[in-house]
């Protein structure tokens, strides 16, 4: 079947159905008249299971090593509960230390915050979290990226300019140069354009997408 079918019976998109694929997390096969992927109905079944457990907060390392039979399903819900628990405490947490301030009605202009940012920190150390780890976990994925991509775009812009400095002082058709500088101009472009769409993927693109199945 093709992928339209597939998006209706399971209910996500292709976006996320490819998002999968890219994961390893579904390798339907081809169709070997014309090269298109051809889904079958384990294919569905196994998105419905991804589904599941996608909606679940299972991260995707631990779906593929369920599927691949590294990590039992069992071991796997068993952790996401301890997970799932904590981050029932650590909302308690806030939203015990949210009806205090409401309870000793602060109000902003005359709020002294020495005191709850005290309790917060007694509260971190005994476990809670406050900050956003998501966010945390965008800002250095992006930075990653970007650093990535930056020292690489260097390295193509000193080709380039290797390049120029070779034909000043060693003249070489001028054809020869516009092929050797093109090359790496099409490189650094290619890496822009890659790193435009992974700070898609970063900030609400398909993994983060992906999350809602």
């Amino acid at each position: 079947m093709k992928i339209n079918e597939v998006e209706q019976q399971v209910g996500i998109t292709k976006k996320n159905i490819r998002f999968y694929e890219q994961q390893g997390l579904l390798n339907p096969r081809r169709n070997v008249e014309n090269g298109y992927r051809d889904y079958m109905e384990e294919d569905v079944s196994e998105l419905k299971k991804i589904k599941l457990l996608r909606k679940l907060s299972l991260p995707i390392e631990e779906i593929r090593k369920i599927q691949h039979g590294e990590l039992l399903l069992e071991d796997a819900l068993q952790r996401q509960l301890i997970v799932l628990e904590r981050e029932k405490i650590n909302l308690q947490e806030t939203s015990g230390l949210c009806h205090s301030l409401l309870e000793d009605h602060c109000k902003y202009p005359v709020l002294m915050p020495d005191e709850y940012l005290e309790r917060m920190v007694a509260m971190e150390k005994e476990g809670t979290r406050f900050t956003n780890v998501n966010k945390n976990d965008i800002i250095q994925k992006k930075f990653g990226s970007i650093i990535a991509a930056g020292t690489f775009i260097i390295f193509m812009v000193f080709l380039i300019c290797v390049f120029i400095w070779g034909y000043i002082t060693d003249p070489i058709p001028l054809w020869m140069l516009g092929v050797f500088i093109f090359i790496p101009i099409a490189v650094i472009m290619a890496v822009i354009i890659a790193l435009i769409q992974r700070m898609r993927e970063i900030e609400g693109g398909e993994e983060d997408a992906a999350r809602k199945y």
